[in-house]
Formats: C-alpha cells, structure tokens, sequence
C-alpha cells in the first residue's frame, strides 16, 4: 500500500513520490495553492508525511504558526512534518531576497509540549524527532504529530 505523502511548496525540484502542492502552476503540480491561503484544499488527515523543503523561510513570519497547524491537520495520527531551510543567521538565508523566516535550533521548542516554549502560544502538538543543523548551511527538522 501507497502511503500518501504531501510535498507543499515543491517548486521546480519535486520530490519523488509526493502528491505536490504549490502556488505556481508548474507541470508536475498536483494543486495549485498558495499555503499561506487557509484551510488548504486537502482532506484532514489524508497524509502520512507533509515535506516542507526550503519553504518556511518564505512564509511570514506572523503565519507560521497558523502553517504548522496546518501540516498537523492534513497529516494522519503519528504523521511526520519534515522541514529544512537555511539556518537562521546562515549566508543561504541572507542571500536570497525572499526570505523573511529565520529557523534555528531553537524555533521547534514552540511546537513540542516537552519544552517550556511550547506554552507560549499552545499550537496543535508535535514531538520533535529531528533537529540537526550546521550553522553555515541548513536546518533539518522532523516533527511527528501527536494526540
């Protein structure tokens, strides 16, 4: 059995094996949705994986959270949110004009109950199970939905 995966923001480097979702009508789109506009156009918990692969340093900021409880909307009971993007003080995130969204190693204690952060602004729940980054270059982060 297929486990359906959802890769929002794909742009012009699909992943493999994704349904793919982004605002610009490109050929391998499979819906064309802006993720800042929602509720998406898509099932809750039709996904076993949402893919955010250099997307969320392009979302405001003020969106964010709004975003993420989005991915745990769509995704099924135990999904994976996997999101990388440059690090937050890294010379790939100053570089591009678009980005607006600075991720660091800190940034995933706002959405796991484990940590203290989390009782800030109380989103939908996630255990972080990634959090590997290289200050020069990326961070790579997996949640995993619970509750």
């Amino acid at each position: 059995m297929v486990k359906p995966k959802l890769d929002c923001g794909s742009g012009n480097f699909p992943a493999s094996g994704y349904v793919h979702l982004d605002k610009r009508k490109l050929p391998h789109v499979d819906i064309v949705w802006d993720v800042e506009h929602i509720p998406w156009m898509v099932v809750s918990e039709s996904y076993c994986e949402v893919r955010m692969s250099h997307l969320i340093e392009h979302i405001k900021p003020w969106l964010t959270i709004e975003i993420i409880d989005e991915c745990w909307r769509v995704l099924k009971k135990n999904g994976l949110l996997r999101i990388s993007a440059p690090y937050a003080t890294s010379p790939g995130f100053y570089a591009d004009p678009t980005h607006c969204n600075q991720i660091s190693e800190r940034w995933v204690e706002y959405f796991d109950p484990a940590y203290p952060l989390y009782q800030v602004y109380k989103p939908r729940p996630w255990k972080v199970t990634k959090n590997e980054w290289n200050p020069d270059l990326n961070i790579d982060i997996v949640l995993r939905k619970i509750k």
